[in-house]
Order: structure tokens, then sequence, then C-alpha cells
């Protein structure tokens, strides 16, 4: 019964801390009130008030199938008018909102604890809340391959990201004829919260956000609904305008990891294909975790003149990131914004670095900020985007020969150490591992052609591929190829060379 199924939620709720008992009542005639019911038996609530209440894990797992019995419920009864995933997940957001609490009452809670226990207790409190809300769908999330591969420059993480749902023909269709809003502006845009969503727009009405002030200026803060990482968050600003790396973006990045020393925060360059999917949109990305390039040691020591309080160095990784560390974070700012003038305007014919052809720039940075104890570090890794003929997508962008793996643009959190991989992976990777095993022809595969070479060049490495290992082996090569990934979009080679050329910039730093 409908009803059953609606009391369920109503458990949901009370098993997550979502509402109180004194909220039930209210909260069960929300529901009736969208599921277009006037009442519930008194045997039902009878029933469930017998009942004993759900744990707060058993809440979670069976989230997924109680949302999905509504939504069934929803279409069978002409409540919803399509089935289909984005449809579906526009009503589901739906119902969840019948269960949140009123934004202010997150910011009181949320600022309640910052002041009077510590940041970690607000933001625990905020990653929670998310989670149950189901804007962060847990279930989904669960579903990501994920794995990590040894490098030479570490523990490489991989991720096939499969929590994004694919949209079908007819969604995709009804997107193209739907009329074009300009509200929100963006999927970052603070008018998202609360807003119920449209073919061509997710929904929001179980999403919270948060207001901070950093450097001075206002900005929110919100968990990306996709977790590539523990407690992946965005910084936004509160105006919609441009990305743009400054010398103001080194103080908010700073001045976040001030007030969250928990968690690093870092941009995306403001340029196309070594930025980010959202240019449009001033904002950053965070959380609680450390990547690969963080935990990456000093290469090389280097020294600025004037600068004799700040320790730097090149990171060994095959991106090219100067790292600077201080206890005062206002040096960190002020020698940031040299390098950053003086990259911006550099240019190195030797080692193919333009700073600009005609009136287009290519030189921009990708900076990172952390917290070491008491002291504060700032990675500044330096990025290039010309094209040429060759490279078509960019000379510092995956080269061809990688793009049966990777194409997209290599962004922040890439830049880190993290691979986000396409969903079709994970069919392909299947498929590669029965037909390697099998022995047929991946030429003769219209899907896995494209990886006969990338096959042919690392399976005389391994002695025995077996259907027991073969997943493992795929794994790892994938890793690999992420590496030369990440060398590709280094704009200095880590080789002699290269090394040289990387140098040649810092002498050019005033």
């Amino acid at each position: 019964m409908i009803t059953e199924t609606i009391l369920e939620l109503v458990d949901y709720a009370l098993a997550t801390g979502l509402i109180g008992e004194e909220d039930t009542v209210f909260t069960i005639n929300q529901l009736l009130d969208l599921f277009q019911l006037d009442e519930i038996e008194d045997e039902t609530i009878a029933a469930w008030k017998a009942r004993k209440r759900m744990s707060r894990e058993e809440a979670q797992e069976k989230l997924e199938q109680i949302l999905a019995s509504l939504c069934d419920y929803a279409y069978e009864n002409g409540i919803t008018t399509e089935n289909s995933v984005v449809y579906r997940d526009l009503f589901d957001t739906k119902i969840m909102s019948r269960l949140m609490p009123r934004p202010s009452e997150v910011i009181r809670k949320f600022y309640d604890l910052y002041k009077n226990e510590s940041s970690l207790a607000a933001t625990d409190y905020y990653y929670k809340l998310s989670c149950d809300s189901d804007y962060l769908r847990r279930y989904r999330i669960r579903r990501d391959m994920k794995w990590v591969t040894e490098t030479p420059y570490g523990a490489l993480d991989i991720t096939v990201n499969l929590s994004k749902p694919e949209k079908d023909p007819k969604a995709i269709a009804a997107a193209k004829l739907a009329k074009q809003s300009g509200y929100p502006k963006c999927l970052l845009c603070r008018e998202n919260e609360g807003y119920a969503g449209r073919v061509n727009h997710p929904a929001r009405g179980n999403h919270r956000i948060i207001p901070l002030t950093i450097n001075n200026s206002d900005w929110f803060f919100q968990y990306s609904p996709y977790v590539y990482y523990n407690e992946h968050c965005i910084v936004f600003n509160s105006q919609h305008t441009p990305m743009r790396i400054e010398r103001a973006t080194f103080g908010k990045l700073l001045d976040f990891v001030e007030q969250f020393p928990h968690y690093f925060v870092g941009s995306n360059a403001d340029l196309p294909i070594v930025g980010g999917s959202i240019l449009s949109h001033d904002h950053f990305q965070g959380g609680h975790y450390e990547f690969a390039m963080a935990k990456a040691p000093i290469e090389k020591e280097l020294s600025f003149e004037g600068f004799s309080d700040v320790k730097a160095g090149i990171v060994k990784w095959p991106m090219s990131v100067i790292r600077i560390r201080c206890a005062d974070k206002n040096r960190l700012i002020e020698l940031a914004d040299k390098i950053l003038t003086a990259w911006r305007g550099y240019t190195d014919e030797d080692a193919f670095i333009y700073a600009k052809t005609g009136d287009e720039p290519h030189n921009t940075i990708t900076p990172i900020a952390r917290r070491r104890g008491e002291d504060y570090e700032l990675d500044l890794v330096l990025r290039n985007n010309i094209t040429t003929e060759e490279h078509p997508l960019g000379v510092y962008h995956p080269h061809a020969k990688l793009h049966h793996i990777k194409k997209e643009n290599i962004g922040l959190i890439e830049v880190m150490g993290l691979a986000v991989l396409p969903a079709r992976l994970k069919e392909e990777l299947g498929a590669l591992a029965g037909a390697i095993v099998n022995g047929i022809d991946l030429r003769a595969d219209e899907m896995l052609e494209k990886h006969a070479d990338w096959v042919d060049e690392f399976l005389p490495k391994y002695d025995a591929v077996t259907e027991e290992n073969v997943m493992e082996i795929l794994k790892k090569e994938v890793g690999i190829v992420f590496s030369e990934v990440l060398e590709d979009a280094g704009v200095y080679k880590c080789t002699a060379e290269g090394r040289r050329a990387f140098e040649r910039f810092i002498a050019s730093v005033l």
C-alpha cells in the first residue's frame, strides 16, 4: 500500500534525524498531499506505531527502494507523466524536499556548531544532512568504480564515474525543445537552493547552502552531488561572475583554509581547455581528502629573492608545480601573485611556451591551498592552453593516443591525481577482459578497436593473463595511462631538458 511506503519514508526521516517525533504528523500530511491522498487509515497508523523503528543503517539501505516504489506509484497513478530517470529524479527530489529543514535552520545549526564546537563538527553536520537528504545519492555513488594505481609519482586515484545518470533519448529531445531559461543562471548560482528543476535543469528542492565570508567578500559553500572524493565541496561566489585567477584568488583560498583547516581548497584555471566545465561562475573545489599531489615530495628546493621566510620548491609531479609554504599567509599571497604575474607574460620559444598568440592569452595557474600545522601551503600548477594542428585539443592536454581512456579536459581534480573517467569504460573494460582472455580480435569489434594498440603495447609485459587477473591488469594499465595523461598536461616535462626550462622560468620571477 502507498500509505505504508509513505510511513517507511517517515521512518527513514526519523532514523536519520531529518525530522523529530514532533514533526511526524506534519510530515505525513505533507506526503499525503504530494501523492494526492486525503487520508490514512487508523489501522495503518496503529500498525506503524507498534512496529520497531528502523536503525540509521537500515534506513540508509532502504531509501533507494522506498523512493523507487513511490516514483512507481506516482507514474502508475498519473501524478507524473514520464518514467525515465530524469523525470524520476525530479519527482523523488520533490518527495525528499518535504523532509527538509528551512535554510535558516540549517545555517543556524551550522554556525552554532562552528562557534561552540569546531569547524569539523560544523562540516560533519552539514555533510550528513547533504547525504541524508538524498542530495548526495549514496546508493549511486557506491556504484562508481574506484581503485588506486602505484606509479613513480605516487598512488593515483582512479574512478569511473557512474553516479551521474545518463539521460534517455526522450529526455534529451524534451530538453532541446524546452524553453530556454536564465533562471537559475547556472548550476552553481544560489537560486538553485530549493528549485524544483525541469527536464534541462536538475531539481534542488533538497539542497541547502551555507553563506561564507572569505577575503571580505560574500560566498557560499555546498557539497558536490557527484562526490568524486571525501566531502567534495564547492565554494562559489555569491555573484554570477566568470572565473578569474588573480591576486585576490590566493587570499580567498587561504582565508577558506584558515576557517576550515581540515579541508583543502583549490581553483580550476580560468582559461578554456585547462579550466573546469563551468567557467562562467567563479568557484573553488575542496574537501576532506589528501591527494597524491599533496603527498608528493619536493624534488628541488627554490629560493625567491626577498622571500627568505617562504619555503619553496618544485614538486615531484608529472605536471609543473611550484609549492610555497609559510606561517604568514600574506607572504604567500605576495609571492604567489609575483609568480602568477610572471607566468602570465612568460614566453620561452625553445620550450614551446607562448604567453599569447595574437590577442589570445595562454598562460594561467591552477592554485591549491591547504594547512600544514600552523603553516599555510600553496601549490601553483603552471598551465598553458595553446593548440596546434597536431594537437587541436591542446598541446598540454591528453594526446590523441590516450583518448581511448581520457579525452576530456584536465581540471583541478585530475591535476591533483584523481582520474575522473567516463562511464563508458565500465562496459568497455568488462568486454576487453573477456576478449583478451579468449583471444578475440579487438580490431574486429567496433567498441573495442580503439583500445587495440594499447593492449598490444602492454600485454607482452605479463607472463600470464587469466580470467582471474585480467581485470586487475587492465585497472593497473588504466592507471598508467592516467599518469601519461598528466605528463602530457605538464608544461615542463620530467626530463633534464624540461627541468632546465622550468628553472629558466623560476629565474624570471622578479
